[in-house]
């Protein structure tokens, strides 16, 4: 139950692992003060009412769910494994990974299917039995703490069912993917019960308006260009800007300076466009954090 008093909020986050750089690098870029101890398990933010907790990536959802801490920066792979009861607040944008079936490339197995009555390796074990079983195949689950691709070459098992980023571990273990259980990527979580509680529900919606802002920023770029005002009908309808672009008047009456915000998925269609519209000098800034 909320007091009313606003409380430190406590974070957990991996200590050591494939999100632990992305995590870190966001916590910074929204402005949190704090020192990555390596081996302490708390540190305080200095100019946020936060604590880190550094801890393991499959401990962190559990930490969340018993109220350990407030929030936590995990993979959504983690999660569904743990099949914690948490509350996903936000996407953050890195720690992309699939949870895939692989079979060596020699293999004749072309479809997950098949491996009925076989013999899967897999670190997650949860994942692979529920997705087994929706698909009405019974295999034999092998449960590994780690090393899970070379289980195939050892003669442990038929398959694996492992975390994919690029593919080079599969293909550098003579692997191939035939299918992919789930998509995944970092995301940040919340103790469902506290989460609106009076105590901390000011303090989490003040680090969710900062890490939308540094995540929107992210999506587009901030342009500058020059045109001709007969040109600025086709360049309004180009690109609208958020709401509407900037028009500032130049030293010749017949020409403008236009400023406005290009998504980066579209960044190169539009830009090309904005030249055969007739838009020229133009330049392209980043933009540190975008408050929607």
């Amino acid at each position: 139950m909320g007091t009313g008093e606003e409380r430190r909020l406590r974070l957990a986050m991996q200590r050591q692992g494939r999100l632990t750089e992305g995590t870190t690098s966001l916590l910074r870029g929204i402005g949190l003060q704090f020192e990555s101890y390596q081996q302490r398990l708390l540190t305080p933010c200095r100019n946020f009412p936060l604590d880190i907790l550094f801890g393991r990536d499959d401990d962190i959802p559990e930490y969340v769910a018993d109220g350990t801490v407030d929030l936590g920066i995990v993979g959504r792979n983690m999660i569904v494994e743990k099949e914690a009861r948490v509350e996903e607040l936000l996407p953050l944008g890195f720690g992309y990974c699939s949870l895939v079936v692989a079979v060596p490339n020699d293999s004749n197995i072309e479809s997950p299917e098949q491996l009925h009555g076989k013999r899967v390796a897999t670190s997650y074990p949860n994942s692979t039995k529920r997705y087994f079983q929706n698909l009405g195949v019974e295999v034999e689950l092998v449960v590994l703490s780690g090393s899970v691709e070379v289980a195939p070459s050892l003669g442990i098992a038929s398959a694996i069912v492992d975390i994919s980023a690029t593919g080079s571990t599969l293909v550098l273990n003579d692997l191939r993917t035939i299918a992919t259980v789930l998509e995944s990527e970092a995301v940040l979580i919340a103790n469902p019960e506290t989460v609106e509680s009076s105590d901390v529900k000011p303090n989490i919606d003040r680090l969710l308006l900062r890490i939308k802002s540094l995540l929107a920023a992210k999506q587009y770029k901030y342009v500058m260009m020059n045109a001709p005002r007969w040109a600025l009908p086709a360049i309004r309808k180009i690109t609208p800007g958020l709401k509407s672009p900037t028009v500032v008047p130049l030293a010749d009456p017949d020409w403008v300076a236009v400023h406005t915000v290009i998504q980066e998925s579209e960044f190169w269609e539009v830009i090309e466009k904005l030249r055969e519209a007739g838009a020229s000098e133009i330049l392209v800034n980043p933009i540190e954090k975008l408050l929607l």
